[in-house]
């Protein structure tokens, strides 16, 4: 249970009054301070609704004890670490993120041939000085809080509470000196009874990526649930799950780049019908209305909306799923699969532990870098699965904390 200091009154978590407390701080724009440590972390109030929400500041989740809810790993053990400072820049005083992309917001010309990196190929060169379209929808996944889960939560996660929470989190986040959330397009949930008013809000949502009559126009970026990809008269489409009727359009060399870029999500995709394939696309409208792609990555996530990236991966987000202990899922971003990261950490008192999941082909520098990686870590226990010698490790819980199945 988290405890916090807002302005000169400590409160709880639970406390009958709580809603009260922070309608009036959200109004006077009181920062929370967590009490789980000092120095206390600075947090924020989000309104949901008719309800407030106490939530962490971007990227200060290092700064809670490894007991609160609202800790998170260090940058370190995964590829955000290698971002922060240069493509991602977090301003201490009001907790927002400004983003550098390796991908554009806006095109002059007509479409020509997808350059390099259009279906987010940069997302895997390592780059650390700007934020990959991957590497971009796992930021807003990480500050979302989607990569975390405990056996609690169970049955509890759906698309409204993921569409919030992305928004939420893009609302933390600038990119080329606006609001992310500003042209950030995540559909809301479908429901056949409100179909007009829905359509008419996501006519309103998407007026700005129609074109101007002069000079370049402005793209938006597409975060949604992949229903299905399927040819069109000319090409082929997207059709994204919750917006029925409504489809993005993909030319014929951009749809053959992602079927081979992205041949092992989409194959994870096909293995697991409970599993979820994430799109993330920049796009813009033509005069008629249709919506046409620029540049598209994909991602795939568990049941829970965990994500993963093997059959390995998979099995150790299952094997989370069903523990009470809370569990943060490292991202890769802009890393290599060549470079080793944290595959998750389960956050365990006293100390939490880093898990690592050794891929079956790796090299002596593979090795190397991660031994380097955990000794840099020493208040982290350690978890490995050689996936090329043994069947998955027993996860370092105590039996009694696994929910019987």
């Amino acid at each position: 249970m988290r405890r916090f200091r807002l302005a000169d009154q400590m409160i709880e978590e639970v406390a009958p009054n709580l809603q009260d407390l922070l309608s009036d701080a959200y109004r006077r724009k009181l920062r929370p301070l967590c009490l789980c440590q000092e120095p206390c972390p600075a947090m924020y109030i989000a309104q949901v609704g008719d309800q407030y929400i106490v939530k962490r500041m971007p990227l200060s989740g290092g700064g809670h004890d490894p007991s609160c809810s609202s800790y998170e790993p260090p940058d370190e053990l995964s590829g955000l670490g290698a971002l922060i400072g240069s493509a991602i820049q977090v301003d201490p005083a009001s907790g927002t993120a400004a983003l550098k992309l390796d991908f554009r917001l806006s095109k002059v010309a007509a479409r020509s041939a997808p350059a390099t990196g259009a279906v987010g190929s940069g997302s895997v060169v390592g780059d650390t000085k700007k934020l990959s379209l991957r590497g971009m929808l796992h930021y807003l996944w990480h500050e979302a809080e989607l990569t975390v889960w405990t056996s609690r939560w169970a049955g509890k996660r759906h698309w409204w509470n993921i569409r919030w929470h992305l928004v939420e989190a893009a609302r933390q986040m600038t990119v080329k000196g606006g609001v992310l959330s500003e042209i950030l397009f995540v559909p809301e949930p479908f429901r056949s009874a409100d179909k007009a008013a829905i359509e008419q809000r996501r006519a309103e949502a998407l007026a700005s990526a129609l074109p101007p009559k002069s000079g370049p126009r402005k793209l938006m970026i597409l975060v949604g649930e992949v229903k299905e990809f399927g040819p069109a008269r000319s090409g082929h489409k997207l059709i994204v799950k919750h917006m029925p009727g409504f489809v993005f359009l993909l030319d014929e060399n951009l749809h053959r780049r992602l079927q081979i870029r992205f041949e092992n999500e989409m194959a994870l995709w096909g293995a697991d019908d409970a599993s979820h394939l994430m799109a993330i696309a920049t796009f813009g409208l033509t005069p008629a209305g249709l919506a046409v792609i620029e540049e598209i990555a994909l991602m795939v996530v568990a049941e829970n909306w965990v994500p993963y990236e093997s059959a390995y991966e998979k099995k150790l987000v299952d094997a989370l799923a069903r523990i009470r202990e809370r569990s943060v899922k490292g991202l890769r971003y802009n890393l290599p699969p060549d470079k080793p990261t944290a595959a998750a950490i389960l956050q365990m008192k006293p100390r939490p532990v880093g898990l690592y999941v050794v891929p079956p082909s790796v090299d002596g520098a593979y090795e190397e870098t991660l031994g380097e990686l955990i000794v840099s870590r020493p208040e982290f226990d350690t978890w490995i699965w050689r996936t090329a010698d043994s069947e998955m490790p027993t996860l370092p819980v105590r039996q009694d904390r696994v929910p019987h199945t």
